[in-house]
């Protein structure tokens, strides 16, 4: 990885130093930046954009995993605001801890992209993780570079960097790191991540032949401190002036544990065309054949370390010892299909059969007083499939689904779909299903451990099945979603940190809306959640409602309009629910039934854009100063306190 870095490093400064930035007549964007990212995102009066010579601000492509094609995009919104952090998403529903680069607690949760198969598991590690779907390709006129730096909390920061270029129009590559590094307001809460990204794009000169890949290689360490002690848990809620000015000096549960998970990805997407005819009065193709192949191969390492057990958290030790055990897991998956395009059928669809091996487990048996007879799960399974994506004007039809027959742990199903009516930026209207059974993940049917009451292994469990239906509104007047989600055999880790599936049927309704009201040089942007488990409470759980609502002033300042300003206040609240607990063992969260959180927060920032530059300054949790201490992530983890936060997101375009 260090060599990864050194190598990226090298590009961005080789491209800094011989940057030119083209000349631009007027200011670039003058209103939004210049570069759109979502076409149908902002009206066309917003855009005021004049570039030199033969190249657009529309030249400056980026190209998702799904072919869905959007720009590069310099400008500064609130929605801007809302992704300016380290995971680089709007982070409305989830509950962060108190330092950038440590986990998150639900305070909902969204089942509308189920995986296929089920993976390694140990989720509290995975929300800085980099999918299949997260990794972008590019087609740029000119090299492109965009640099994201966010300082830390005490030491440290976070910087995301990107870099790509097209050798021609059919062949672009992009580099791209993100690493962080941050010491953390409490003792041994260090957090150290790395996302290390390669993608290409290529295609021959009349289109027979088209390839496109990444590779990626991640890693994410923390420091594990297992909450504050009872003693420091009074003293947090108490606001005991002796710690209110350094939480360095309270005392934890764990002074000497650590995690690690590490993952490594090969992908690649090759299609060779078969068949290709062209309607000679439109003269456009109408109709395809085309043979292809994809390739995964994903591997995964979890790892706990400890320099000597203790009894305190987890229970009774095989060895007191230090402590080490490292789970494995890799999957091969070759995918073959064949799609057809043609204005007949209304679009792509494409029949597909997947070939995929796995290995989970240990090198070697962890505890061997624990009665566990196998130390790895091997298998492979043969799926079939097909996908649709259909068109008829303003309406779309995407919808997929596989099968994986068999007894095997890959075994199950999966349907997908959605339909919806779309016109311009006016008004989406969208509804959707979702039908999935498969296992649950691989740490939940087998997992080993030095501490005895972490061993397990669970032939008996069975699929777990989820139905969702939902729909989407999306307009100029408001946006507002609804879910209602069914699930059978729900598993879940219970009090005792053990896994276990309910007995019933989960059924889970998530409705939201959003607006924004401006009046003048005023906004004020509005997000509300309402949630609501009519059955299952027991096991699932989540706040009834979840609230955030932001106030902001927007304006161009000086002669000539060179800076625009952003200054406002955002209140977020989510009402009182038993929140699980974070178990740094598993690396996921636990159930229990001792301590309701809810609060609200109240964040200050004032952010501005010169050119293609952005800046964020931001005071975080403002409120804190007058709230009891009563914020919490999850049971014995604070939230963070007050605390001032400096960032920046720069693009150049050579």
């Amino acid at each position: 990885m260090k060599k990864n870095l050194l190598m990226f490093f090298c590009l961005v400064s080789t491209q800094i130093m011989l940057a030119q930035i083209r000349s631009i007549d007027g200011n670039f964007g003058r209103t939004n930046g210049g570069l759109n990212q979502n076409l149908d995102s902002l009206p066309e009066n917003e855009i005021n954009v004049k570039l030199s010579g033969k190249t657009k601000y529309t030249d400056y492509k980026i190209i998702s995993h799904k072919n869905d094609t959007t720009i590069v995009d310099t400008t500064l919104t609130i929605q801007k605001e809302y992704k300016f952090n380290f995971l680089r998403k709007d982070n409305f529903e989830l509950l962060a801890f108190h330092n950038q680069g440590q986990t998150f607690n639900n305070l909902a949760y969204d089942f509308t992209n189920i995986s296929q198969f089920p993976d390694i598991g140990f989720r509290a590690k995975l929300f800085n993780y980099f999918t299949i779907e997260d990794v972008n390709y590019y087609h740029v006129p000119t090299p492109t570079t965009e640099i994201m730096y966010r300082t830390g909390l005490e030491q440290g920061q976070v910087v995301d960097a990107l870099f790509t270029t097209n050798f021609s129009k059919r062949f672009n590559l992009a580099i791209a790191y993100k690493g962080l590094r941050s010491l953390g307001a409490y003792r041994r809460s260090l957090a150290s991540t790395g996302n290390f990204r390669v993608s290409f794009k290529y295609e021959t000169p009349k289109g027979q032949y088209a390839i496109k890949g990444h590779a990626v290689n991640q890693d994410f360490f923390n420091q594990e401190n297992g909450g504050l002690t009872a003693v420091s848990l009074e003293a947090f809620v108490n606001d005991d002036p002796n710690f209110s000015g350094n939480r360095g000096r309270m005392d934890v549960n764990l002074d000497d544990a650590e995690n690690t998970f590490d993952a490594k990805r090969l992908y690649f997407e090759h299609t060779f065309k078969l068949l290709s005819s062209k309607d000679s009065l439109q003269d456009r193709e109408f109709s395809n054949l085309k043979l292809g192949h994809s390739f995964i191969r994903d591997s995964k390492f979890y790892r706990f370390k400890q320099k000597t057990a203790t009894t305190v958290i987890f229970g009774d030790v095989n060895s007191f010892g230090s402590i080490s055990n490292k789970t494995n897991y890799l999957l091969y998956n070759n995918q073959f299909f064949l799609d057809f395009n043609s204005k007949y059928i209304l679009g792509r669809f494409r029949v597909k059969t997947d070939l995929s091996t796995y290995n989970y487990g240990y090198e070697n048996l962890q505890n061997n007083t624990a009665g566990i007879t196998k130390n790895k799960l091997k298998g492979n399974a043969v799926s079939f499939g097909a996908d649709w994506n259909g068109r008829i004007g303003n309406f779309h039809v995407n919808a997929n689904g596989s099968l994986t027959p068999g007894s095997g742990r890959l075994s199950g199903n999966r349907l997908s779909g959605e339909a919806f009516y779309k016109k311009d930026s006016v008004l989406t209207v969208k509804g959707r299903i979702g039908i999935s059974n498969k296992y649950p993940n691989f740490n939940f049917l087998l997992h080993q451990s030095t501490y005895n009451d972490y061993n397990w292994e669970k032939d008996k469990f069975v699929q777990e099945g989820t139905r969702t239906l939902g729909g989407v509104i999306e307009s100029k007047w408001g946006n507002a979603s609804v879910d209602i989600t069914n699930i059978s055999n729900y598993t879940y880790f219970d009090e005792d940190g053990q896994p276990n599936q309910f007995s019933g049927d989960v059924n889970y309704l998530k409705a939201k809306v959003s607006k924004e009201f401006t009046l003048g040089k005023f906004s004020l942007d509005n997000t509300l959640m309402y949630q609501k488990v009519a059955n299952g409470s027991d096991v699932f759980r989540v706040p009834e409602f979840v609230t955030r609502n932001t106030l902001y002033y927007t304006d161009e300042w000086f002669k000539g309009k060179p800076l625009l300003v952003q200054i406002g206040a955002t209140f977020k609240y989510f009402s009182k629910y038993k929140a699980n607990a974070y178990n740094p063992l598993l690396s996921e969260f636990t159930l229990q039934n001792d301590t309701e959180i809810g609060y609200p927060t109240v964040d200050l920032f004032f952010n501005a854009r010169v050119r293609r530059t952005r800046i964020y300054f931001k005071a975080d949790n403002i409120s804190s100063f007058a709230l009891d201490k009563n914020y919490f992530s999850a049971p014995n983890y604070p939230y963070r306190d007050f605390v001032i936060r400096f960032g920046v997101v720069w693009n150049w375009f050579i």
